[in-house]
């Protein structure tokens, strides 16, 4: 682009008057969720409108304000099968294919870590990748 810096003053008065630009706190954040909601009640469901390039600009902002604030922990192995066997309801006893219910406790507490026969049988019972176990 030649001729950038005739940009510059359109560019600072869009900025100033629609505070658009990379949400950074909570505060900004709600804004620019209310600022949505207008758009999407000026634009209605035409694709054609002017604004809508400015809807999906305002959406990308949001969205990437909220998968940085909503980043998931590390998880090890033993919690994801923690996580598991609590959502399919499944006990230590349940889990027989990986050793006695004292295995799977020693597993369950640290004090045993999984070995790779263990870790592809509890990937096909709960139909996950084995990476999960690891």
């Amino acid at each position: 682009m030649s001729n950038i810096n005739a940009i510059i003053p359109a560019w600072q008065s869009f900025q100033a008057a629609t505070q658009i630009e990379p949400i950074r706190d909570q505060v900004h954040y709600q804004y620019m969720v209310e600022m949505l909601e207008s758009l999407l009640v000026q634009t209605g469901d035409d694709e054609n409108h002017p604004l809508m390039g400015l809807v999906d600009i305002v959406g990308d902002l949001i969205a990437d304000y909220e998968a940085a604030q909503n980043t998931l922990p590390e998880a090890c192995g033993i919690d994801a099968l923690k996580f598991l066997m609590e959502q399919q309801g499944v006990k230590q006893a349940d889990l027989k294919e990986i050793g006695s219910q004292g295995v799977v406790s020693e597993i369950l507490n640290g004090k045993r870590s999984l070995n790779v026969r263990q870790i592809k049988l509890l990937a096909e019972r709960f139909s996950v990748s084995p990476a999960t176990f690891i």
